[in-house]
C-alpha cells in the first residue's frame, strides 16, 4: 500500500500529525520501533503552557494552547486535563521584576495574568515558603496527562484510516518513502519525521542535543498544590549550557500527586538515576516548599529532550531531504507545542495557509545552526 505521509515516531508530535493529516483526507502510516508515547513524551510533565522567551516561542505555544483549550473536550477523563493555571514564583525583588516584565509582555498579547504581592501568593499556595516576594499567575496553562493524550491521538488518526506499524525502526528515509530496519520498504509521497532526539540519524542536515532530565512523582496529597509552581530562575536553567542544572518545578496531578522536576544535563546518554543530580533537584524544591520532605516519592525516572541551539523546533520541509517535513527538536515544550507543530505540517503539504508565520522554525537555519 501506497500513503500519502508517512510519519516516523509515535510521541506526542508524531501522533499530532498523523491526526492533523488524517483528518485533512490524506493516507497515513505511523511507524514507531517501540510504541506509543515511549520516549521523551514518556519523560514530560505535561505543562501546556504559554512561553515568552521569544516573539515566535509564543506564537507557537499560545497557538497551540488554544488548540489544546478545543480538544479538551473531546478526550477522555482519563487524559486528566486540568485547568489549574501557572504560577511563576519569584523569590526575591530582582525577580519581581522579571514578574512585572512577563505580565505585561502577556497582557499586551491577550493572554489574562494576575501579579500576586507575597500575601496573594502565600494565599494561593500555602505550602510555599514565607518570604517569596510574589509571582505571576497565568490562568490560560493547563496540564494533561499526555500518555493518554498520545494514545487519543493516535485513536484519532486510526479512526481517520491511518495504520499504525510499531516494532521496526526505520532505518533510512528514501526518495519514495522510508526503508525499515528488516529490509521492507513503505511508499509515501511525503515523509515526517518526528523522532525527536533520533531525527538527526534520518535528516543528518538538522541538529539536535540531547538534553538528559530526572522527574519525581509523589504518592497521593490532596490540595497539596493547587496550581503549577515554576521558579522564574527555571529559565536559566532551561537555556543554560552548563553540565548539569536545576531548578523548582511542581505540578500538581488529578491523582492528587505532586510530578516534580527539573533537571537538565548535556552530553550524558545513560539511562542511569544520577544521584547527585536529584538530591540538587529536590533539594532545589525543598528550598521553595519545605514540607515536601514530608512526602513520599512513589517512582524517579528519566529522559531525554530534543534541544535545538535557538531553543526553537524544527518545523518544515528538510533543506536536503526533498519531499521530507521535519517535526523536531521541541526540548520541553513537546506536549504544548504538538497540536500547534502538526497543524503547521498539515498546512505546508496541504497549500493551506498556515495560522502563524512558519520561518522562524524552518528547518533550514539548521545548516546555519551547526
Amino acid at each position: 500500500m501506497t500513503f500519502d505521509a508517512a510519519v516516523i515516531g509515535a510521541g506526542i508530535v508524531g501522533a499530532a500529525c498523523a491526526a492533523s493529516l488524517s483528518s485533512a483526507g490524506l493516507r497515513v502510516v505511523v511507524i514507531d520501533c517501540n510504541g506509543i508515547a515511549t520516549g521523551t513524551t514518556a519523560a514530560g510533565m505535561g505543562h501546556i503552557v504559554v512561553m515568552d522567551d521569544s516573539e515566535a516561542q509564543f506564537a507557537l505555544t499560545q497557538y497551540s494552547q488554544k488548540l489544546w483549550q478545543a480538544l479538551a473536550d473531546e478526550m477522555p477523563p482519563s487524559a486528566e486535563y486540568e485547568r489549574c493555571g501557572t504560577i511563576w514564583v519569584a523569590a526575591d525583588d530582582e525577580e519581581m521584576d522579571e514578574v512585572h516584565r512577563k505580565n505585561e509582555f502577556y497582557s499586551n498579547r491577550g493572554i489574562a495574568t494576575e501579579v500576586l504581592d507575597a500575601h496573594a501568593l502565600s494565599e494561593a499556595e500555602p505550602n510555599l515558603r514565607p518570604g517569596l516576594a510574589g509571582g505571576l499567575l497565568v490562568r490560560s496553562d493547563h496540564v494533561v496527562y499526555q500518555l493518554t493524550a498520545s494514545r487519543f491521538l493516535i485513536d484519532k488518526a486510526l479512526s481517520h484510516g491511518a495504520v499504525l506499524k510499531i516494532g521496526n525502526a526505520v532505518s533510512e528515509i528514501t526518495g519514495n518513502g522510508v526503508r525499515l530496519a528488516n529490509g521492507d520498504e513503505i511508499a509515501a509521497g511525503v515523509v515526517i519525521n518526528a523522532a525527536g532526539v533520533n531525527a538527526p540519524q534520518l535528516s543528518p542536515s538538522i541538529r539536535i542535543d540531547k538534553r538528559k532530565g530526572h522527574l519525581v512523582i509523589t504518592d497521593r496529597y490532596s490540595s497539596f498544590a493547587r496550581h503549577q509552581l515554576v521558579e522564574l530562575g527555571y529559565l536559566k536553567s532551561a537555556h543554560g549550557r552548563n553540565a548539569g542544572s536545576v531548578a523548582f518545578n511542581l505540578q500538581p496531578r488529578a491523582t492528587g500527586q505532586m510530578l516534580l522536576g527539573s533537571s537538565r544535563q548535556f552530553g550524558v546518554d545513560d539511562t542511569l538515576i544520577d544521584r547527585d543530580i536529584l538530591r540538587r533537584m529536590t533539594s532545589r524544591a525543598f528550598e521553595f516548599m519545605p514540607r515536601l520532605r514530608g512526602l513520599s516519592a512513589v517512582r524517579v525516572w528519566n529522559g531525554f529532550r530534543p534541544s535545538t541551539p535557538d531553543n526553537l523546533p524544527y518545523i518544515g520541509l528538510s533543506p536536503t531531504q526533498p519531499n521530507t517535513y521535519i517535526a523536531a527538536g521541541h526540548e520541553g515544550l513537546g506536549i504544548t507545542t504538538s497540536l500547534g507543530t502538526a497543524e503547521l505540517i498539515t498546512a505546508m503539504i496541504t497549500g493551506r495557509e498556515p495560522a502563524i508565520p512558519v520561518e522562524p522554525y524552518s528547518p533550514s537555519r539548521a545548516i546555519e545552526l551547526h
